[in-house]
């Protein structure tokens, strides 16, 4: 339960109950619960997602980006934008790089990241409420369809189904981390690189297989989502040769737009 706790206190903003003591070796256990805790995500963006959908594409596009950012603090976006600054800054220079990173200032690069992610979100977003509308028979918004009120639940019911892989995309996501930080060398000391202590295998593959069942059910397009997750390890290995908290941040937005991608592909 500690673990858990630590877990759902280090990725999201919910409440939870507070530890009287705190051991920072204890982070690496939290790292088994990311999964889990990422469905918890999802389920936050898949509720706003739904409700504002009942009125219109758009609406449940921007209520479901602004529950993404609330329920995370926005930090995994921050590691975006940190990732980009750095980049942009470093001249192919590794030392030039992470000092960059822990400049703790907003520059150009870290900018036009933010808004191309999150424009990214939205309109990926928009769409995947739009067929998921389409398939539940409902062109703008469920109230807007002219059927009697007493159609209402058959068709509220239907598009939460099809919204329903909304809940998968963070999970994926965050179990990638855990592959990531075990797998490449620490470039910078930060709260990031802690989990990659004592990585617990059989959660992580326990997770992977639940994962991949739920999305072979609900989306399986998602099924392709480790390929995502093995690019960004590829690009992490090869560019920087390792990896910070803020790469395994911006990991986990890039990934996250790129699943949403693949919801679209059926369509």
């Amino acid at each position: 339960m500690r673990s858990l706790i630590l877990a759902v206190q280090f990725l999201t903003r919910l409440p939870t109950p507070q530890l009287k003591t705190f051991d920072p070796a204890w982070l690496a256990d939290a790292a088994r619960w990311f999964a889990p805790v990422g469905l918890l995500v999802g389920a936050v963006v898949w509720l706003a997602v739904l409700a504002g959908s009942l009125l219109d594409p758009w609406l449940g596009a921007l209520l479901g980006l602004l529950a993404w950012l609330w329920v995370t603090g926005g930090l995994h976006l921050d590691g975006l934008a940190d990732l980009a600054d750095a980049q942009g800054a470093a001249h192919r220079s590794r030392e030039r790089f992470l000092e960059v990173l822990k400049d703790p200032h907003l520059g150009s690069f870290g900018v036009m990241s933010m808004a191309m992610q999150l424009i990214a979100k939205l309109v990926l977003l928009m769409l995947v409420v739009k067929f998921a509308l389409a398939e539940a028979g409902v062109s703008q918004g469920a109230l807007y369809f002219p059927d009697a009120p007493a159609a209402y639940p058959g068709y509220l019911s239907g598009l939460a189904a099809n919204l329903a892989p909304l809940l998968l995309v963070p999970a994926w996501a965050r179990l990638f981390t855990v592959a990531w930080s075990a797998t490449l060398p620490s470039l910078a000391a930060g709260s990031g690189e802690r989990f990659a202590w004592r990585t617990h295998w059989p959660s992580f593959w326990l997770s992977a297989a639940l994962l991949a069942v739920a999305s072979w059910w609900l989306a399986p397009a998602l099924l392709l989502a480790p390929l995502a997750g093995l690019w960004w390890w590829a690009y992490l290995k090869k560019k920087l040769g390792g990896m910070t908290g803020d790469c395994l941040g911006a990991g986990i937005e890039l990934c996250e737009s790129l699943l949403l991608l693949l919801l679209l592909v059926p369509h």
